[in-house]
């Protein structure tokens, strides 16, 4: 059989012979001690797409993201997110071991947040042992919210309750490049809206690793500290860097094409039922409860003819379009996936 159609994530791209040699290239240093150019090149590029002061380089989203939410909530205080957040479905619990922050979360309502319902979550300092809300965390796109964007209005409303209640505001924003490309709005706009950001290269832009944390000049220099703390204090990483820098200039425009890709996948998938709701980036969320077949057998049937399915729960699988799934690779995918579900 030819090689598998790898479906299951965007995280499996390997680095293009470009990327490649931009790797083997990189000028570096010593980074704990804030000596490797291309690091320190890749920080400010990114802190100034998205007109931030600073940023620093972490080895992992996830990283990225405990370190982003320690800045802004001191342990046994509360962050706001939903329920399917990446933070707290997919982080085993590193909010509440490393951080020591309580969290509570509203429904699993993916990128169609209602922001009085989050308002109403808030709770100020002061009360009678309750603990108080420090910060609020939206995903941007939603990944188990199928890649959907949180309309730029919601987060505009949820950045004036922030304000508001003297609360940090803070994106996921894994997948920020593709709702930037979905609906046009400037990386700049969407930065004016955080007070802390993560941002991952090695999703569909193709790094093979790495991921930033976006705020403020003050806030980055306590982050080193935590990526420290953490295990995250790299030396000559520039090597890794290079690889970030190669994605951001050539692999943001091109996310386009993944998204008709994951359109053709879910107009084909149409007809059964399965897809769960608008498709708009490179993510085609499959809600199979009402097939006869579960996400187990869905994905070993798929994975016999050579297309690989994410299981996401009983009843519920994933696709997920990237750089190394080409065209011919989707029409394997459109001619397989609708054969198993017309059994």
């Amino acid at each position: 059989m030819a090689e598998f159609v790898d479906l299951r994530s965007d995280t499996v791209t390997q680095p293009s012979e470009g990327m490649r040699a931009a790797m083997a290239s990189a000028r570096v240093g010593d980074d704990v001690y804030g000596e490797d150019p291309t690091i320190n090149a890749l920080e400010a590029s990114v802190a100034a797409l998205f007109g931030h002061e600073a940023a620093l380089f972490a080895p992992t989203g996830s990283m990225a993201n405990q370190i982003a939410i320690q800045i802004s909530v001191p342990p046994g205080e509360e962050l706001l997110c939903d329920a399917d957040a990446h933070v707290v479905t997919y982080e085993i619990g590193a909010a509440a071991a490393i951080g020591g922050i309580s969290t509570r979360t509203w429904g699993p309502v993916g990128a169609d947040v209602d922001p009085d319902v989050v308002i109403d979550m808030i709770r100020p300092a002061g009360g009678y042992h309750a603990v108080p809300t420090r910060a609020i965390a939206v995903e941007q796109t939603h990944n188990r919210g199928g890649g959907g964007v949180i309309p730029l209005s919601t987060l505009e409303t949820l950045r004036a309750a922030a304000t508001d209640a003297g609360l940090a505001l803070h994106c996921d924003g894994a997948r920020i490049w593709h709702a930037h490309v979905t609906d046009g709005v400037p990386l700049r706009t969407y930065g004016a809206l955080f007070d802390t950001m993560s941002v991952c290269l090695s999703k569909g832009l193709g790094a093979p690793v790495g991921s930033l944390v976006v705020s403020s000049a003050a806030n980055i220099e306590r982050a080193r500290v935590l990526r420290k703390r953490m295990g995250g204090g790299m030396r000559q990483a520039g090597v890794l860097a290079a690889a970030g820098s190669y994605a951001l200039e050539h692999n943001i425009a091109r996310l386009a094409e993944d998204h008709a890709k994951a359109a053709r996948l879910a107009e084909a998938l149409a007809p059964f039922g399965v897809v769960a709701g608008a498709v708009r980036t490179n993510i085609v969320p499959l809600d199979l409860r009402k097939s006869p077949l579960d996400a187990h057998a869905l994905a070993a049937a798929a994975r016999e003819r050579g297309v690989l399915v994410s299981v996401l729960g009983p009843r519920l699988a994933r696709l997920v379009t990237h750089m190394d799934v080409d065209d011919a690779a989707i029409d394997r995918a459109v001619e397989v996936l609708p054969e198993i579900f017309r059994r």
